[in-house]
């Protein structure tokens, strides 16, 4: 199989192209266009494979969740008008992004697990195993890092001391996030799954704020399996996951971090093969929708291109 590793298409009136860890980004005056690729990252590093149909699986779960959403916050979409691809209102960036946890897994279990009780100034109680639900849904924000760079662990505090975000919108933009984790928590439920953790990313526009980018994809989300959760943590099993976090324990369990003096293992046809069943499986539990495979060639990115270009005619 085949996968869109990058495009770089020109249109009339477009600004810049700007090339994400996962997305190619297309700037105009007042709109965006987002080409979902099938790059892939871990560790806020670029694997060196790309995973087909990976950036269908997150552009079309993301339009799903955002229209599903926007009684909640007005989100940055105006259309969608290729599997691949998403236009929508050019927004300004808060520099932060505001990461909602309901399980102890990931970051925060590593956290826990060398000490400390305080995650982004959220006090965690004692007694927490990996995989244990919260007690409640809790924020632990992050920087948003420049290109190349990595995120950084923040504290409500210090994100309105430093005045990256004015307060009265920060709090806002908490409210916003909780409300949005439980209504994906809800749609969750409804296909038999438990949303573990997620993050939005939140924009301005004409003053007004916008949701913006991608929500409850498997890149920005963990799923488990709800159905067998309670009997696996029972004996101390790995709940089933749905969710990026199977590529970085993979990575780990070769060596791998992230950090500048480990080399990035190689990804064979079947690991590959694996990670591109996961995230179509996640499509379908998540949407209840067969997924159709777009095919990949050429000219799958000439239909993209054509299919932007007429969406902003």
């Amino acid at each position: 199989m085949s996968a869109i590793k990058e495009t770089n298409f020109q249109f009339p009136n477009l600004e810049q192209l700007i090339r994400g860890k996962v997305r190619d980004i297309y700037l105009f005056p007042n709109k965006i266009a987002l080409v979902a690729s099938d790059r892939i990252s871990a560790f806020d590093v670029i694997l060196p494979e790309p995973i087909p149909y990976k950036g269908q699986v997150l552009n079309q779960i993301a339009a799903y969740f955002l229209e599903a959403t926007k009684d909640i916050v007005p989100n940055w979409v105006t259309a969608t008008p290729d599997p691949n691809a998403t236009i929508g209102l050019r927004c300004t960036p808060y520099a932060v992004e505001m990461v909602v946890r309901a399980y102890l897994v990931g970051h925060a279990w590593r956290e826990y697990k060398a000490g400390k009780r305080q995650l982004c100034g959220v006090p965690l109680p004692d007694g927490l195993n990996e995989n244990d639900k919260l007690p409640h849904p809790i924020i632990t924000p992050t920087t948003k890092a420049e290109e190349g760079g990595k995120d950084m662990d923040i504290s409500r505090e210090e994100i309105i001391k430093q005045g990256i975000v004015k307060e009265d919108e920060y709090i806002q933009l908490e409210k916003y996030s909780l409300a949005l984790f439980e209504r994906g928590t809800q749609m969750a439920k409804e296909k038999e799954l438990l949303l573990i953790d997620t993050k939005y990313e939140f924009g301005k526009h004409q003053d007004k704020i916008y949701l913006i980018d991608e929500i409850h994809t498997p890149d920005s989300s963990r799923y488990f399996y709800s159905n067998d959760y309670e009997e696996r943590i029972k004996k101390q099993e790995k709940p089933k996951q749905l969710s990026k976090e199977f590529v970085r324990e993979w990575l780990m369990s070769h060596g791998f971090q992230g950090k500048e003096t480990q080399q990035i293992p190689a990804m064979t046809t079947e690991v590959i093969d694996s990670i591109s069943n996961r995230y179509i499986e996640l499509y379908e539990n998540i949407t209840g929708k067969a997924f159709k495979k777009e095919k990949k060639d050429t000219v799958l990115v000439d239909r993209i291109q054509q299919n932007i270009l007429s969406s902003l005619e």
